[in-house]
């Protein structure tokens, strides 16, 4: 077993020196709020994609992959492949929050629904990014200080990470938020694959491992691993309606050159984790056949991962691993630092304390406030003790919030109403279920699939019903809200009407908009040319779809 040595921390110590230098030095590009926050809506798809992988994924992906996969084989691809069959609506969904021409989705929630629920959704917004980034640094933390031996404290590895973060995100924004993701990516994918060239010769290669481990671990679909039709479903469920109402949504899928930048960054950047879990899985069996056949065993699958490093890198890449480790972390949460800012700026300093307020004086709150709230994070990670349940609430209140989000785009009757009723009902339910199974009280549940899909059922009940018995929104607001929906979002404003031309001119139209709007005759007219961009993309985003999973079938063929 290798020990951590300063060949290890001298990595380290550049990776810390260079990304901190780097976020300082694309500083220079940040001249007013709109480039701080957004980045001047001039990002490359290629970035996009970066920034997209690499605020997607943490630290708890691949330890929880690798655990799982050592534990029940490699079927356990599917805890982290949940949302396979949804990445090719992200396609569909990116273009509205371009659209919106707005910097946080709390401005889109002011559009569609009126000031008050802007604000319920901003508060909401900032727990979830203090919840978020407190959960992710907790993760890193634990597998860096495993990874070391114990050499690094957990909690001097969170703030380690955070001094880090906060400095090029403090100076450099949204620009060196995504300049800094696309080279974090990088290192994220080299972790995923790093350590199983060595495994693979330490097991004595696949024939090796065939011969010590049971046929169905190298099965992609085997009855252990335990997730049903049913299951998901209820996943893919809280997947596309969750991620419509995360608040980095804009910054995912509105700050590059072009709306299709965006498209290719949030579909293409997905595909890519979906690719390097692959990676993932393929570890666990090397694990787990290299614990068998050295006769030990491991208390906690989860700790994998952290043994795998320990026991088959040389000294150097074993640093290369733990600054990977520490990238996956710090992408996402420099992007929530930003986007946190950006909210708390946007939704409640400028509409609720200053008005008047300069867009230098924006740009200096969004900077302060970004680093106060995520000292609220930090002293989350320092208290939270179970990562993977804080991961899985987090995104289950995404969903419960989602219903208005992504049931006011597809529906133009939707009311602030309906929209406030189904975020309480939904929680009711999914914690009076919880109680009544559990039989006490808990801030945080286990996800189980069928509690969350009654809880959705009747917070969509309660969206629709609350929605029809009240009062209609302001028509005029509406109709402007789907208006911007439906132009095109790179063009030119019109000297003639002010406005940009509509996006069906270009083949741009939206699929996923105002749903009752299909059973109309003019819905249906030149289709194919209209809503081009739509169904071609999200076709070859299927091709994608299935061509990782033979990818993944030729794996466990070999």
């Amino acid at each position: 077993m290798n020990e951590f040595n300063w060949l290890d921390i001298m990595i380290i110590a550049i990776y810390f020196i260079g990304i901190i230098s780097y976020g300082i030095w694309v500083s220079r590009k940040i001249k007013n709020s709109d480039s701080y926050f957004r980045g001047g809506r001039k990002f490359n798809w290629w970035i996009m994609m970066g920034q997209a992988f690499g605020t997607g994924t943490h630290a708890e992906n691949f330890v929880a992959q690798t655990g799982a996969s050592f534990h029940v084989g490699f079927a356990a691809i599917w805890y982290q492949w949940k949302n396979m069959i949804i990445t090719p609506f992200y396609w569909l969904i990116a273009p509205w929050y371009r659209r919106s021409e707005r910097t946080t989705v709390g401005e889109i929630v002011v559009d569609r629904y009126g000031n008050n629920m802007g604000l319920f959704y901003s508060v909401f917004a900032i727990l979830f990014f203090v919840f978020a980034q407190g959960v992710m640094l907790k993760g890193g933390g634990k597998v860096v200080a495993i990874a070391t031996g114990d050499l690094i404290s957990v909690n001097a590895v969170i703030l380690s990470m955070t001094v880090a973060f906060v400095i090029y995100s403090f100076f450099g924004g949204m620009v060196a938020s995504a300049y800094s993701d696309f080279i974090q990516a990088l290192m994220i994918i080299a972790l995923s694959f790093l350590l199983i060239p060595s495994g693979l010769s330490a097991v004595g290669g696949f024939e090796g491992m065939r011969n010590t481990l049971p046929h169905d671990f190298f099965q992609l679909f085997n009855d252990k691993v335990n997730i049903g039709a049913f299951t998901i479903l209820m996943l893919a469920l809280n997947g596309i309606v969750g991620i419509s109402a995360q608040p980095h949504m804009v910054s995912m899928c509105a700050t590059g050159k072009t709306e299709r930048a965006g498209r290719i960054g949030q579909t293409y950047g997905s595909f890519v984790k979906r690719f390097v879990t692959i990676g993932w899985a393929l570890t666990g069996l090397i694990v787990a056949a290299l614990i068998i056949q050295s006769g030990k065993s491991l208390d906690d699958p989860e700790m994998a991962f952290g043994y795998a490093t320990r026991v088959l890198l040389v000294p150097g890449l074993t640093g290369l691993m733990v600054a990977s480790v520490l990238a996956a972390n710090m992408s996402s949460a420099s992007n929530f630092m930003v986007n946190t800012g950006a909210l708390f700026t946007q939704n409640i300093y400028k509409k609720y304390f200053k008005a008047t307020a300069s867009d230098k004086e924006l740009l200096w709150m969004g900077r302060i406030s970004g680093v106060l709230l995520t000292l609220m994070g930090v002293g989350f990670a320092l208290y939270i003790e179970n990562v993977l349940q804080g991961f899985l609430f987090i995104e289950t209140i995404a969903a419960f919030m989602g219903i208005m989000i992504f049931g006011g785009n597809l529906w133009k009757r939707a009311n602030r109403y309906g929209a406030i009723c189904s975020v309480f009902i939904a929680f009711a339910v999914y914690y009076y279920l919880n109680y009544l199974e559990a039989g006490i009280w808990q801030f945080v549940y286990k996800w189980k699939p069928d509690t969350f899909g009654w809880a959705m059922l009747a917070g969509f009940t309660a969206f629709i019903l609350v929605s029809l018995i009240t009062k209609q929104e302001d028509s005029d607001r509406i109709e402007k809200y789907f208006d911007n929906m439906n132009r095109a979002s790179d063009e030119e404003i019109s000297k003639v009407d002010g406005k940009k031309p509509l996006a069906g001119k270009f083949g741009k139209d939206l699929i996923l908009l105002d749903f009752p709007g299909w059973f109309t005759k003019e819905r249906w007219e030149n289709f194919t040319s209209r809503y081009r961009e739509d169904w071609v993309g999200f076709l070859l985003a299927w091709i994608f779809v299935l061509l990782l999973i033979f990818i993944a079938w030729l794996v466990v063929q070999l």
